[in-house]
C-alpha cells in the first residue's frame, strides 16, 4: 500500500517555526516531483512549495517565498518543509504530495489536480 505519511506539525507561536516531514512508503517518489500544499478551514486548498526530484528546482507560493524551504532525502523518501517567521495566515493542514507523470524532470506544477498521490495531512497552528 503506497502511503505518504505527514509529521511535525503542531501549535507554534507568531514568529516560530516548524518543520514539516513526509515519509513516503509503499514506493519510491524518488525520481518525481513533490509538492506541500495546504487548506485552511472554508478554504480552498492552495500550493505552497514543490521541488523536483533532486530537490535542486523549487518554486515557492509567493505567501511562503522567503520563509519556507523544501527540501527532500530520497535515501528516505522523505520531503521536508522547513517554515520559518509564522504567522496567523499559514494556519492550516498541510498536505504533501506526489507527481508520477514527471519523471526526472525540471517542471513543476502548483495545480492540485496534477498530483496524484497525497498525503493526510499534518495541522499547523499558528498563534498570534
Amino acid at each position: 500500500q503506497v502511503q505518504l505519511v505527514e509529521s511535525g506539525g503542531g501549535l507554534v507561536q507568531t514568529g516560530g517555526s516548524l518543520r514539516l516531514s513526509c515519509a513516503a512508503s509503499g514506493r519510491t517518489f524518488s525520481g518525481h516531483p513533490m509538492a506541500w500544499f495546504r487548506q485552511a478551514p472554508g478554504k480552498e486548498r492552495e500550493f505552497v512549495a514543490a521541488c523536483n526530484w533532486s530537490g535542486v528546482i523549487t518554486y515557492y507560493a509567493d505567501s511562503v517565498k522567503g520563509r519556507s524551504t523544501i527540501s527532500r532525502d530520497n535515501a528516505k523518501n522523505t520531503v521536508y518543509l522547513q517554515m520559518n517567521s509564522l504567522k496567523p495566515d499559514d494556519t492550516a493542514v498541510y498536505y504533501c504530495a506526489a507527481d508520477t507523470d514527471v519523471l526526472y524532470g525540471s517542471t513543476l506544477y502548483r495545480g492540485v489536480g496534477r498530483y496524484d498521490y497525497w498525503g493526510r495531512g499534518t495541522q499547523v497552528t499558528v498563534s498570534s
